[in-house]
């Protein structure tokens, strides 16, 4: 699906984005709102208001990659966070889940092996 995997961190950006801004004004918001360096590998979420558009940023061996995904019909189902929060992390499992549209809302996890 993606060249992403789960090693990677994903953000999510708390505000509806504008779907006309690319790499350096997705750059700034990362920069001016959330205070975080978007060449750090991070991969950053953002989703319009109307929620059937979603752009991802992701730093990658020496410049930018830019994954942009428009649904036909409905929208993607967005996971309940506070508000004045900037930014949601996710694993690549909710981030999947989001990009096929299934709800992450109401997902039980099962105890799994954690290696620490």
């Amino acid at each position: 699906m993606f060249a992403l995997g789960t090693s990677h961190r994903f953000q999510l950006y708390s505000l509806p984005t504008d779907m006309r801004k690319s790499f350096d004004s997705l750059s700034g918001l990362v920069i001016n709102d959330l205070d975080q360096s978007p060449d750090d590998g991070t991969v950053y979420i953002f989703i319009n208001k109307v929620r059937n558009k979603a752009k991802l940023l992701h730093w990658q061996s020496g410049g930018f990659m830019l994954y942009y995904k428009r649904l036909e019909s409905g929208t993607f189902e967005l996971p309940d966070y506070d508000g004045s929060v900037g930014s949601l992390r996710l694993d690549y499992a909710q981030l999947v889940l989001l990009i096929d549209g299934i709800s992450i809302t109401n997902i039980t996890r099962r105890k799994r092996y954690k290696k620490t």
